[in-house]
C-alpha cells in the first residue's frame, strides 16, 4: 500500500525521521492530505504506537511520557493518525488527548477496582460468549481496536492485536446460542468488530442470522469515531443484507463529531441501520452538563440516538477518570426538560460484579399516597396527579 510506514524503520534512520516529519505534516495540515489518508488500512498501518513517534508530533508532559513507557502489552498505546489529528497539542487537558495518550495515573490502583468489573467472565458459558441477561448475549469476536481508550472496561483482554475468534471457538458459541431459544438478541463486540475484514465479520453475522430465534443483531463499535474511513460502501452493502442490524457507537465528546464521522454515520443510517450512542461519563472530559448536552444534541444532528450514559466502571487503573454518581444525576437533571427527549439518554451504573445495568435518575416522584402521587418537573414546580377512581355505573 502506498503511504507511510513509520513503525517499520528504526528510529535512528534518516528515512524514519523523514517519514515521521511527513506524518506530522499530514496531521497538522488537512489540505496536504493525499487520497491514502482516507484509506482505513493505511490509517491502521500508521498508528502512533511508540514514545519516539509521539515525541515527534506533540510536546508531552512528564506524566504522559511515564505513562507511555509503562503502557506495554495489553492496552498499549495505539492512535490512528486521524484521531490524533483531533488532539490539541498545546493543552494537556484536551478531551481527545486524555482518552488516547496513557498517563502515569493509570498505574495507581484504588482498592475497590477490579479486573473484570462487570463480571463478564463469571457469566461466560463458553469462551467468547457472555450470557448475563435472559434474552440477549454478548459475542466477543476480537481483541483489537483502532485506538485504545485509556478507560477501557475490558482492558484485561483487549489490546494484544490477536486474530479474530477462531472458527472452533465460534462453533462453541454458535451451538450455545442455538440451544438457548430464549436468546433473541446478540451483540457482537470485542475489541471492535469493525476492525475485521468485511468478509470475516459477515461470517459471524450470517451464521447468527441462520438461527431462527435470533431476531436482532447488534454491533458495538467505536471505529466510526476513531477510524471513520472504515465505514465504506463494501461494509455498508454487506450489513444491509442482514436486517434488522443495529449499531451502538461509543462517543465521548462533541469534538469527536467531525465531517468524516458525520459521513460514516450518514452512510450507516441511509442503509437502514438504527444508530445509538453509548457514552462513558469521564472526569475532565464530559462531566460538565453543557458538554454532555452539546454531545447529545450533535449526535441527533448526525442521526445517532443517544442511548446510554455509563458511570465509569471500577476497572483497574481508571480511578482518575471516575466521577461521583451525583455528577451523572446532575447531568440528567440538566438534560430532562431542557432539551428534546430524543437527546436524553438513560444514565446507568453497570452493577459491580455482574448485576447488570441499573438506571439512575433524578427524583421526580416526591410522594405516593392512596389515590394521589406528588411529582416535580424540570423547573422544580410541584404537581399532583390523581389516580383513577371507580365511578358509579351510568344508568
Amino acid at each position: 500500500m502506498e503511504g507511510l510506514s513509520i513503525s517499520s524503520e528504526p528510529p535512528s534512520s534518516n528515512l524514519a525521521d523523514k517519514r515521521k516529519s511527513e506524518l506530522a505534516e499530514l496531521i497538522e495540515d488537512p489540505a496536504s492530505r493525499p487520497d491514502y489518508w482516507h484509506d482505513w488500512k493505511w490509517q491502521l498501518k500508521n498508528r502512533i504506537t511508540s514514545l519516539e513517534q509521539i515525541r515527534e508530533l506533540i510536546p508531552l508532559t512528564r506524566r504522559e511520557e511515564e505513562g507511555i513507557k509503562r503502557a506495554k502489552g495489553r492496552l498499549a498505546m495505539a492512535i490512528t493518525p486521524y484521531f490524533f489529528s483531533l488532539i490539541d497539542k498545546t493543552d494537556p487537558k484536551c478531551p481527545i488527548r486524555k482518552q488516547a495518550i496513557p498517563r502515569l495515573d493509570e498505574f495507581g490502583v484504588a482498592s475497590c477496582e477490579m479486573v473484570d468489573p462487570c463480571g463478564e467472565d463469571n457469566h461466560s458459558p463458553v469462551p467468547g460468549l457472555v450470557h448475563r441477561y435472559p434474552d440477549r448475549a454478548l459475542l466477543i469476536v476480537t481483541d483489537s481496536c483502532a485506538m485504545y481508550c485509556r478507560y477501557c472496561t475490558r482492558r484485561r483482554m483487549v489490546g494484544e492485536e490477536l486474530p479474530p475468534m477462531s472458527i472452533e471457538r465460534f462453533e462453541d458459541a454458535y451451538k450455545y446460542i442455538k440451544s438457548k431459544k430464549a436468546i433473541r438478541d446478540v451483540l457482537i463486540s470485542g475489541g471492535d468488530p469493525l476492525m475485521m475484514k468485511t468478509e470475516v465479520l459477515e461470517n459471524y453475522i450470517k451464521r447468527l442470522r441462520s438461527i431462527p430465534h435470533i431476531e436482532i443483531i447488534r454491533i458495538g463499535t467505536r471505529v466510526p469515531v476513531t477510524l471513520p474511513m472504515r465505514v465504506n460502501s463494501e461494509l455498508v452493502e454487506m450489513l444491509k443484507q442482514y436486517h434488522p442490524v443495529y449499531m451502538s457507537i461509543h462517543f465521548s465528546h462533541p469534538r469527536e463529531i467531525t465531517p468524516d464521522v458525520a459521513r460514516a454515520c450518514g452512510m450507516l443510517a441511509d442503509a437502514g441501520i438504527p444508530l445509538g450512542s453509548q457514552t462513558v461519563l469521564l472526569k475532565g472530559i464530559n462531566d460538565r452538563p453543557a458538554v454532555m448536552k452539546k454531545l447529545m444534541q450533535d449526535l441527533l444532528k448526525t442521526r445517532v440516538r443517544p442511548y446510554y450514559i455509563y458511570q465509569c466502571d471500577m476497572v483497574v487503573g481508571t480511578n482518575h477518570f471516575r466521577t461521583p454518581v451525583a455528577v451523572g444525576i446532575n447531568i440528567m437533571e440538566e438534560l430532562r426538560g431542557h432539551t428534546t427527549g430524543y437527546a436524553v439518554p438513560t444514565f446507568v451504573v453497570d452493577a459491580p460484579g455482574g448485576g447488570g445495568k441499573i438506571p439512575v435518575a433524578p427524583t421526580y416522584l416526591l410522594s405516593q399516597a392512596k389515590g394521589k402521587v406528588t411529582l416535580r418537573n424540570y423547573e422544580n414546580k410541584i404537581f399532583n396527579y390523581i389516580e383513577p377512581v371507580t365511578l358509579p355505573e351510568s344508568k
